[in-house]
């Protein structure tokens, strides 16, 4: 009988989403990399924070993240 195989943990989404002890799945926001100069400084204050991630993706990024 063959055994049953482990699931890898995806290392692109480890590197990218940050799992809270709550449960929480945390991500930043986009368009904070480059070209900041032009972009106003309270858009750039409220990017700057993490985002939840919700709903079905947050399900799936959970079996991604392959927790013990």
């Amino acid at each position: 009988m063959a055994k049953k195989q482990k699931q890898k943990t995806r290392k692109s989404a480890v590197k990218r989403f940050k799992i809270t002890s709550a449960g929480k799945v945390l991500h930043r926001s986009q368009g904070f990399r480059h070209l900041r100069s032009k972009k106003s400084k309270r858009w750039l204050r409220r990017v700057k924070k993490l985002k939840e991630v919700l709903g079905t993706f947050k399900k799936k990024l959970l079996k991604m993240i392959v927790q013990k």
